[in-house]
């Protein structure tokens, strides 16, 4: 022990020389040099959906195909994603705060516009008139304002509000002279029911623009007086006069409201004024590119053809268009909570044939809610069901069909349901059945793929 030296636990080496002969540690005893860099990047790899995404990770950290070769003996940086890929399992960590949810949508909001929708059809109780030159103006209307309404909302979209006001305060005053024009070709003369149809155009397209700016409790307000008054007359006379100044008051506050909401305010003008100021070379030109106006067709045809099927169950029955109107709120209401629940499923479910299922048991299951309500409505008023039920599926899966994109097939169908109704020998059943079994079709069909969603 004399020739030996003791040394402290620290101190003593931790690796020691080869000694000639003897055997090392096998290979495959060392550490596999992709399994430790799996370890290193796991959370990311299994959150990773693709391969892709993992090579593109190694490529930003600077590792070149050469390194990759010699350090890991793979191809190249895709390879060795897609060993990564293979070895660690899927995880996908749910956020740490909840996802934003663009469908989510006030109940009382959706409620508050079907009524809005529904008031004023009280006018028409207030001044009777004839009644074709007032459908032929309100198609007009319906129509045009559909169109004029996705061109603003367009606007919007692109985050141009001032063109989304332009737009209006052109469109609008244009809708307003076709419907008096056909309103006055329907009628041939112009007497009282031309001057109704007028006012009826202009409150079209005054509502058109509150709508379109969510100003719906002004619109609300501003019907009130016109309603009560209208709901008076049905227990009480009411002298003309009164009825004129409900029906013409009415009219004006929506008008001015409807204006102000679209004119220039002053501070629009004074930066118009400081931009003539500036040096043109200073100017920002203005690039953004505006919706093409095809792109708003389709959308006025589809007024078009499902405004001609309402009429067409309104001169059938009167209440069928009122409980159709009222029941516009649920419908909105349950089409947003549709698309907030199929986009929960996507992140959910983990096979496509999963939330294939999911979307289909949405549909069905808000469908019928809806359903269900219009035969409350129908029950409550003593109006035949099956008429009212099958054309409030034609109109609520075009409106879903609408709110996806597919707005060329659901107006194609319309159009030539509206078409048969108006031409061929078919019953008003017969043509809304096939409709909607159409559409329904198409919506399950369309509402299984994930891409449809985005």
């Amino acid at each position: 022990m004399s020739g030996s030296v003791w040394l402290p636990p620290d101190a003593r080496p931790t690796t020691f020389p080869t000694i000639p002969g003897q055997r090392t540690a096998p290979s495959w005893a060392e550490p596999d040099p992709v399994d430790e860099l799996a370890v290193r990047l796991d959370d990311f790899v299994a959150a990773a959906v693709h391969p892709d995404e993992i090579a593109a990770l190694l490529e930003s950290d600077g590792m070149s195909d050469d390194q990759i070769r010699e350090r890991y003996g793979v191809k190249n940086s895709f390879a060795l994603a897609e060993e990564l890929y293979e070895r660690v399992t899927r995880r996908h960590p749910e956020p740490r705060t909840p996802p934003h949810d663009p469908w989510r949508v006030s109940l009382l909001t959706c409620l508050l516009r079907g009524v809005v929708f529904a008031l004023p059809g009280f006018a028409y109780v207030l001044g009777a008139a004839a009644p074709l030159p007032l459908l032929a103006g309100a198609l007009t209307g319906w129509t045009w304002n559909q169109g004029l309404a996705h061109r603003a909302y367009t606007w919007l979209g692109l985050g141009d509000e001032r063109a989304a006001k332009r737009s209006l305060l052109r469109g609008v005053p244009t809708g307003v002279v076709l419907g008096a024009l056909v309103a006055w070709l329907a009628s041939g003369t112009a007497d009282r029911s031309t001057a109704f149809a007028v006012g009826q155009s202009l409150y079209l397209g005054a509502s058109t623009i509150l709508l379109v700016r969510a100003r719906e409790r002004a619109l609300l307000l501003a019907l009130l007086p016109m309603a009560a008054g209208a709901i008076l007359t049905l227990f009480h006379p009411v002298p003309n006069a009164a009825r004129l100044t409900l029906l013409l008051g009415s009219l004006l506050v929506v008008t001015v409201l409807g204006l102000l909401e679209i004119l220039p305010q002053d501070n629009a003008v004074k930066e118009r004024g400081e931009l003539r100021d500036q040096p043109r070379r200073t100017r920002s030109r203005h690039t953004t590119a505006g919706p093409p106006l095809l792109s708003s067709f389709p959308y006025a045809l589809f007024g078009l053809a499902t405004g001609t099927l309402v009429l067409h169950a309104a001169l059938e029955d009167n209440l069928t268009a009122v409980i159709l109107t009222l029941g516009m709120g649920p419908a909105e209401y349950l089409l947003h909570r549709l698309r907030s629940t199929a986009a929960t499923a996507l992140r959910s479910s983990t096979t496509p044939t999963a939330f294939r299922r999911a979307a289909t048991r949405t549909l069905l299951h808000r469908l019928t809610t809806y359903l269900l309500t219009l035969l409350a409505l129908a029950l409550t008023t003593g109006i035949s069901p099956a008429p009212l039920l099958l054309l409030g599926t034609v109109l609520w899966t075009a409106l879903l069909l609408q709110s996806f994109g597919a707005i060329l097939s659901t107006t194609a169908i319309c159009s030539v349901a509206a078409l048969a109704q108006t031409f061929a020998p078919l019953t008003a059943l017969t043509v809304y059945a096939l409709a909607a079994t159409t559409q329904a079709a198409l919506a399950c069909a369309l509402l299984g793929k994930a891409t449809a969603h985005r």
